[in-house]
């Protein structure tokens, strides 16, 4: 049964901007969404396989889950934060027209894919010396030192490499003129406050403004964002760059691919008229009805997934000091479809070429 949001529900806005922040948007998208619907038996499903996963040791489900995999920082300082940032201004659509291929990068004698592509381009460029993570050095990067960092190791190319420059040039620029030439001097800015980073990314870095216009309001959605945010809180463990006092508040991260996973657990379903559009392969545009509905309620579905997980929490004692939130909830979904790839085939993800994802 579609869960019914029949609680009236306030509404609040940003006075500034009148735009809901990323929780507000998905439940007001779930409440009124005709091609996506959240489901309370899937998310019950979903919940307890997640719980289980970490009760029985299976998987790892905590702020230090950032620093195990090899590509990402393992120190705490702030060039760990620069890197970071780079990271993430560079982080969007990585899919490939062909499955078989990839935008591949081989790093210390291992091939990667996807986001993890990026790090080991990110990685490799300086070992080889190159200043990528300096603002200094990508406010002006040529497309082709670009080109050459992110070269792969496939006949396959990173796409909208143009884009990618265009979101470096914009980052490093804003740094060098408003935050001498330093994300660190962004977040310390920030009092500890998730949500003060996320305003101020959005504000002063429009690549990372994710927004979309649905049913009579302006909405967010804040993928890149929020993630930052994320990955600052698991690079650091928590603590100095990455302590933030409501990192609760950051919900999961609306992409192509966890949506595939919600779907798999039936916490999420697609209209017979959104799958038909799907297995077309049909190109999204940012901003469509059917994307935002997707984005929209794979939020909603995940805040209601941690609830649930947190339900479980508390009847079970030696779960007691085990964190669920959105973020954490997140890593788990998109880490389970890589897993799965093969068996989620079947499960089509909508296609878009855009910055925001």
């Amino acid at each position: 049964m579609r869960i019914r949001l029949v609680q009236c529900f306030l509404r609040k806005t940003n006075m500034m901007t009148g735009v809901l922040s990323p929780r507000e948007s998905g439940r007001l998208i779930a409440e009124t969404s005709k091609d996506v619907s959240v489901h309370e038996e899937g998310v019950r499903n979903c919940a307890k396989h997640i719980f289980d996963a970490v009760k029985n040791k299976k998987r790892d489900l905590t702020v230090h889950s950032y620093r195990s995999h090899e590509l990402h920082p393992q120190k705490m300082n702030k060039a760990a934060a620069e890197w970071v940032f780079v990271v993430d201004t560079l982080n969007f659509n990585f899919w490939s027209e062909n499955d078989k291929k990839k935008f591949t990068v081989k790093y210390k004698d291992k091939s990667y894919t996807g986001y993890w592509s990026l790090c080991a381009a990110i990685n490799r460029a300086l070992d080889e010396g190159v200043a990528i993570t300096d603002p200094s050095f990508y406010a002006s990067v040529t497309r082709d030192e670009l080109a050459k960092i992110l070269r792969s190791d496939s006949e396959t190319q990173i796409p909208m490499l143009d884009e990618r420059l265009e979101a470096l040039h914009e980052a490093g620029k804003m740094l060098i003129q408003k935050y001498d030439g330093s994300f660190v001097n962004c977040v310390q800015q920030c009092g500890n406050k998730a949500q003060n980073l996320v305003k101020l990314v959005v504000t002063d870095f429009p690549m990372y403004r994710d927004e979309a216009d649905y049913n009579g309001k302006r909405v967010s959605l804040y993928k890149r964002a929020q993630i930052l945010v994320a990955d600052l809180w698991g690079c650091f463990g928590g603590e100095d760059l990455g302590e933030f006092d409501d990192i609760d508040t950051i919900t999961m991260f609306a992409d192509y691919r966890v949506p595939q996973s919600l779907v798999y657990f039936g916490a999420m379903k697609y209209s017979d008229q959104l799958m038909d559009v799907l297995h077309k392969d049909m190109l999204f545009k940012s901003g469509d009805r059917m994307e935002v509905e997707i984005r929209g309620c794979s939020i909603w579905a995940t805040e209601l997934i941690t609830e649930e997980c947190k339900k479980l929490k508390e009847k079970d004692e030696s779960m007691k000091d085990v964190t669920f939130n959105a973020i954490l909830i997140d890593n788990f979904l998109w880490d389970l479809r890589r897993e799965l790839a093969d068996e989620m085939k079947k499960i089509p993800f909508h296609k878009i070429r855009c910055i925001y994802y």
